[in-house]
């Protein structure tokens, strides 16, 4: 969630704009698909990537374009007119394009790119059934990728292209705050840790080139668990990280008793706040008083910039059309209630790079 081009907000102003102006937001909304598109066709038809690697000549012109890249010079025309009405590029009195600071963030940024891949691959045509799912409290957008009643179940099985952008799009916005976060994770040594929501087994694995003594236990579904294990072995720590399965919208889920610390990474989103609750009071059976459980997430009411909040915000429809009907990229004071009921308390409340915040509980 890079932050370069919007800055935080000053407080709670409402916004003044005239009605020419507000008429002209509106329109962008109303084909915001088309431009979303456009760029998707911009950059795999290597159009953003053929103006920029020529930027030293001024621009380059439709006719060049299509010359090298050979497509239609119609094709290109249509894009790029819409491109520059959008910013995304810029035509100067020589009819030459070039790329504006939208148009390289679009193509260049790792974090755009993980956002606009995730967008395409994994959402777009989902979020055409966002009306049914908000009816139905149901992810009826899923029909687009699988025939599961979660993502969650079916992400072993996505087609190669779509959980790619899954991953990348899920790991972007935790492998960042990893080096950070195992520093608290291991303050206390902990030698066995429980990985809750540990999909692939990058945390698990981490922690264990990071503790040499740490044995690490991972709670997820048998589809991740199969990715974790393989990547474990991978990695030469198949003695060292074990799993567990689990389904946690079964009524009475259970979890092994043992652990030093329990760590949840952007884990409790993926779930309703009735069903947070029975994880939290699952784990709290679990633990013993000197048991630590850590909860790192991106709260949508701690963001300082307005980007960052705006994509926590986007990603609450995923979940809404296509991940599981009833969850959303919550706020701080939302879990912070839900964790108090779940009988546990809040030890240390810790903010870590730009985003995330962690919060250590032990049982009342």
């Amino acid at each position: 969630m890079q932050n370069r081009l919007i800055k935080p907000k000053t407080g709670g102003q409402k916004k003044s704009l005239k009605a020419i102006d507000a008429l002209q937001e509106a329109q962008k909304i109303a084909f915001a698909p088309f431009v979303f598109q456009t760029t998707v066709s911009l950059k795999k038809l290597g159009i953003l990537n053929f103006i920029f690697d020529n930027r030293k000549k001024g621009g380059v012109t439709i006719h060049e374009i299509s010359k090298d890249l050979s497509i239609s010079e119609y094709g290109i025309g249509v894009l790029l007119e819409i491109a520059e009405s959008s910013d995304i590029v810029s035509k100067n009195n020589d009819n030459k394009y070039e790329l504006t600071k939208i148009g390289y963030f679009l193509n260049y940024d790792k974090t755009v790119n993980a956002n606009v891949n995730f967008t395409h691959d994994v959402c777009y045509k989902g979020l055409f059934h966002l009306n049914e799912s908000i009816k139905n409290e149901k992810p009826e957008g899923l029909k687009e990728l699988g025939n599961w009643k979660t993502i969650y179940e079916g992400l072993s099985e996505l087609k190669p292209e779509v959980q790619k952008s899954w991953f990348e799009f899920d790991h972007l916005y935790s492998d960042d705050a990893f080096n950070e976060a195992l520093k608290i994770v291991f303050a206390k040594t902990p030698k066995v840790l429980f990985d809750i929501g540990g999909n692939t087994g990058k945390f698990a694995i981490s922690s264990c080139y990071f503790n040499d003594d740490v044995s690490v236990k991972i709670i997820d579904l048998p589809g991740q668990l199969d990715m974790a294990l393989l990547n474990a072995k991978k990695n030469n720590f198949e003695d060292r990280i074990s799993v567990y399965e689990i389904d946690w919208l079964t009524k009475q889920p259970q979890i092994p008793n043992g652990a030093d610390t329990i760590w949840m990474s952007q884990f409790l989103d993926c779930f309703s706040k009735a069903e947070i609750l029975k994880i939290l009071k699952t784990c709290v059976k679990s633990m013993d008083d000197q048991t630590e459980l850590l909860i790192m997430e991106t709260f949508t009411d701690r963001q300082r910039f307005d980007n960052a909040k705006f994509v926590l915000e986007a990603t609450s429809l995923y979940f809404t059309a296509l991940a599981n009907g009833n969850s959303k990229m919550y706020s701080s004071s939302e879990l912070i209630e839900l964790i108090g009921e779940a009988g546990l308390q809040i030890n240390d409340d810790i903010s870590i790079g730009e985003y995330h915040t962690i919060l250590v509980c032990k049982k009342k």
